[in-house]
């Protein structure tokens, strides 16, 4: 049975393969615009920063040089119930520099389609056991984002051999560009 996290609360993850599945739905009224929300991974080191330009997994760099993280593409429209985007993680293949990873979602063109995260609604993060199935945890944002166009769902790190996913759920106004200025070193 699947743990419901609350913002800020830390769960275990023992499934050495699993897969990371976002989902959303936007209210197609309120800008007469499609909406097009994009997941990305940013794989840190312990300085927490990007290890390399290529540890930035999203839709343009679909995986990470050691395969361990690998995006299983670009949903343009969130259609449909489920999962909109998912990234498929492999701890077994992850390089041992890497101690976290970010998982961020942005809106993309929000600004010239005037969109935000006030406009999405039933947005969540979960993280799947590849081997059996099973849904490990979940985590729905349920704050109103009414400025924000990139949101940090939550982060995955390794403490002390154990990965854990803490639920983040913290807003920025921006796109990508100001998450890769924050984790780039």
């Amino acid at each position: 049975m699947a743990i419901n996290l609350q913002k800020g609360q830390r769960e275990n993850i023992n499934a050495p393969k699993f897969t990371i599945g976002l989902g959303w739905d936007t209210n197609s009224s309120s800008t007469g615009t499609q909406f097009d929300l994009d997941a990305s991974i940013f794989i840190l080191g312990a300085n927490h920063k990007l290890i390399s330009d290529n540890h930035l997994v999203f839709y343009n760099n679909l995986q990470s040089p050691d395969e361990a993280v690998i995006h299983t593409g670009d949903n343009l429209t969130g259609d449909g119930d489920g999962d909109d985007e998912q990234i498929k993680i492999d701890l077994t293949k992850i390089d041992p520099s890497v101690k976290e990873l970010c998982i961020v979602v942005t809106i993309d063109q929000a600004e010239a389609r005037n969109q935000n995260f006030g406009q999405v609604r039933n947005s969540f993060v979960r993280i799947v056991d590849e081997t059996t199935n099973t849904e490990l945890v979940k985590y729905e944002l349920d704050e109103d984002f009414s400025i924000e166009t990139a949101i940090e769902f939550g982060r995955l790190y390794n403490r002390e051999g154990q990965w854990k996913f803490e639920a983040i759920g913290m807003g920025m106004k921006g796109g990508l560009q100001d998450y890769l200025n924050k984790y780039q070193s």
